[in-house]
């Protein structure tokens, strides 16, 4: 089963309290899973790495084939696919570890970046996550 993803990280402030949200969606557009969460204060580049931390081990847990990951992270897209050099320390950490993840899982693994118009869902989720302060391990 092809599914597809939509990741958020967001930070009040920069760095600041910080959250992430996932949806994923089978191939017909049905929704499988919400998630959102809380993950301290940092910035928006580790939020955004951190929810797709998130979305992948969440779509391990599931009978996925195909992960098509749509974010609004330009930065983190090119980064990922190479056309971007990971810099920041931090950032690389992150980096790592999402390839890391990668190679133990079973699926395929696709990122696409998005406008922001496209990934109001993600976002919003990633403000509820905040607002929860309900941690979420990444």
């Amino acid at each position: 089963m092809t599914i597809h993803a939509f990741t958020d990280g967001a930070a009040r402030g920069n760095p600041g309290e910080a959250g992430v949200g996932i949806i994923l969606k089978d191939e017909r557009g049905g929704t499988l899973s919400r998630v959102s969460g809380y993950i301290g204060e940092t910035t928006n580049n580790v939020a955004e790495y951190a929810a797709l931390v998130a979305c992948v081990k969440a779509a391990s847990k599931t009978p996925c084939t195909r992960l098509i990951v749509h974010s609004d992270s330009e930065l983190m897209v090119r980064q990922l696919t190479g056309e971007y050099k990971v810099k920041d320390i931090t950032l690389k950490k992150y980096f790592q570890k999402v390839h890391k993840l990668l190679q133990s899982v079973a699926f395929e693994f696709e990122i696409r970046h998005v406008y922001r118009e496209q990934n109001r869902e993600a976002d919003r989720l990633a403000n509820v996550g905040i607002d929860s302060k309900r941690k979420l391990r990444v």
